[in-house]
């Protein structure tokens, strides 16, 4: 590993310059899984503080 690069967050092993920062392609590809599948998240406003939507007659007879 080059002195001051980082590992590659996924497995650990050295990054490569063509997927940086990640070692390969296959490690790029399971971390772009795990924000799609919100196993990574950013925090933010909890729910309560958001606005809600106006909620249409449609919706209110449905339940």
């Amino acid at each position: 590993m080059s002195k001051g690069l980082a590992p590659c967050p996924i497995c650990g092993k050295p990054t490569n310059p063509k997927t940086k920062p990640f070692c390969s392609p296959r490690c790029a590809d399971i971390d772009l899984g795990r924000w799609l599948g919100e196993r990574y998240v950013i925090p933010g406003p909890e729910d309560e503080d958001l606005p809600r939507p106006p909620q249409s007659d449609e919706e209110d007879r449905s339940r």
